[in-house]
């Protein structure tokens, strides 16, 4: 609990792709690592793995070339491999690391392997506590606008792309670094962007103080003649960027407030988006959105710099695949609407990512009138729900309606003590009117959120666990209810539902890029 990663030395440098040979994956159905095992069989690499269970995500790698992929671990599994890849999830206990180390095989970290997959690109790292799968995203979609066809990994599907991960013929390669497990370290980039520098993932860093250290290992690892970029805004990586400049280190800023080197001067939102006016320069920028929220308009402009002052691309361009940009799954994802009831899902998990989440719900259910916000959260590891609940209530509390589930503890044995009546208790206690039902049942969530809902009303449902399956559930739910009180046909209202069988049957994998049941 120091953040220090025992197993992996991630300052260590990393073999070329070429010579990894034969790559196995523990767990590679797992939304991360089965991107990484797309982008080493799109590099060439043989590729083999296996996982605790069969799925469309296994049968999309051996689709896609990779194979074998078996069900179930052995150590017969890594008989022919070269390098074995895992996620700190993956214990040293498992069998088939246990064989490969014992056969002299090169174990490398997943953050390792995207590390040698990035040898010979320019090498593009997004960090932050919060926003750095969307700042990632945006600058992917911005990079492909201007032509620039970038290589990548994020830690969700974009929207448009319609995949997490590809390789590019381009020179910029562009990854979310994770910083749960120190693997952030592992990609010494050329251009690092840092969203926020903010205390998470304490059961890993054990102070604020060892999460601050480490970025600033971080901002350390890029490249002597390379660019840090970021946000104002935030004090901690506005301090991160005063460190960086004392250094020598070039570096450029975005953010709302004056000292901005990128300033964001005007901004109001625009239905389901913003239009925003920014300063750079003398210069005046337009930067339109199809996402909302202030915090998005900061990522964006966080990917612009990156882009244009980092990889070179042009500014217009970039601009103009921002415009278009429809998101990342699960960052405020619109699954459906039914009887004028909007349900929308997110995977914050952290206290500043829920409270700008409900935050920017709370203002479209505002602006337009007569309708109400209905949360249902999920809180996630019971560290975290331990560490930061009376930060939860705050940032729930713009909420009419609160349903907050039991903890989601994913690595975590339960911890006596410690449930989401942690939170509910000081929202309870926050000024405002507020019904908070605590330690509900997902089955009680949906019928209770769907029996109260009015037209005009937006239902969220937030979290990093499986409060993600709760979207269609409440869909369906409500279109039921609809049809009941309807003259028409049962059938004449149908929900619609972004989701598709493309997507991750368990979006918590403890393998995701993101942190979701446990990025280690």
């Amino acid at each position: 609990m120091d953040g220090v990663n025992e197993r992996f030395d991630f300052t260590l440098p990393v073999p070329p792709v070429a010579d990894l040979g034969r790559v196995h994956l523990v767990a590679i159905g797992g939304a991360g690592m089965s991107a990484v095992a797309r982008l080493l069989v799109q590099a060439g690499v043989p590729v083999s793995g296996s996982d605790a269970a069969d799925g469309p995500a296994l049968e999309a790698l051996r689709a896609a070339g990779a194979g074998p992929v078996a069900v179930g671990h052995h150590a017969a599994h890594v008989e022919d491999a070269d390098t074995l890849v895992v996620s700190s999830a993956v214990r040293d206990d498992n069998v088939e690391v246990a064989a490969a180390r014992a056969a002299g095989a090169l174990v490398l970290h997943r953050a390792q392997a995207l590390a040698a997959l990035m040898a010979d690109r320019r090498r593009v790292a997004v960090a932050g506590a919060n926003g750095k799968t969307t700042t990632t995203a945006m600058l992917v979609v911005g990079l492909d606008a201007a032509g620039a066809e970038p290589s990548y990994a994020a830690g969700a599907e974009i929207a448009q792309l319609g995949t997490n991960a590809a390789l590019g013929r381009g020179a910029a390669f562009v990854v979310e670094a994770d910083e749960s497990d120190g693997s952030f370290l592992a990609y010494r980039p050329h251009v690092a962007v840092v969203t926020n520098v903010q205390p998470d993932h304490l059961d890993f860093y054990g102070t604020a103080e060892n999460v601050v250290a480490a970025y600033e290992r971080f901002a350390d690892s890029v490249d002597p003649e390379g660019l840090l970029v970021a946000c104002h805004d935030d004090p901690g990586s506005r301090a991160l960027a005063d460190r960086a400049r004392a250094s020598g280190r070039r570096v450029v800023t975005y953010g709302f407030d004056e000292g901005a080197d990128l300033r964001v001067t005007t901004s109001e939102a625009d239905g389901l988006g913003s239009r925003s006016t920014l300063s750079r320069d003398g210069r005046t920028l337009s930067l339109d959105l199809l996402v909302p929220g202030a915090h998005n308009v900061l990522d964006a402009c966080g990917a612009l710099l990156a882009a244009v002052d980092g990889c070179g691309a042009d500014t217009d361009a970039v601009l103009a695949g921002l415009a278009g940009f429809t998101g990342a799954r699960r960052r405020f994802e619109v699954r459906g609407e039914v009887g004028g009831v909007t349900v929308v899902d997110d995977y914050a998990h952290n206290a500043p990512k829920v409270a700008a989440v409900v935050g920017t719900a709370a203002a479209i259910v505002r602006r337009a009138g007569g309708g109400a916000l209905r949360v249902v959260f999920q809180p996630h590891l019971y560290s975290r729900t331990r560490d930061f609940a009376d930060a939860f209530a705050v940032a729930l509390a713009p909420a009419d309606h609160v349903v907050l589930l039991d903890v989601y503890g994913a690595r975590e044995a339960p911890v006596d003590g410690i449930s989401s009546a942690l939170v509910g208790d000081p929202l309870r206690a926050l000024p405002g009117e507020r019904t908070v039902v605590v330690g509900a049942s997902a089955e009680d969530a949906v019928s209770q959120v769907a029996a109260a809902a009015r037209p005009g009303d937006l239902v969220l449902t937030v979290g990093a666990g499986d409060v993600t399956r709760l979207g269609p559930l409440l869909l369906r739910e409500l279109a039921a209810r609809s049809a009941e009180h309807s003259a028409e046909p049962a059938g004449s209202s149908r929900p619609t539902d972004s989701s598709d069988s493309s997507q991750p049957s368990d979006p918590t994998d403890p393998t995701d890029f993101t942190e979701g049941g446990g990025a280690r």
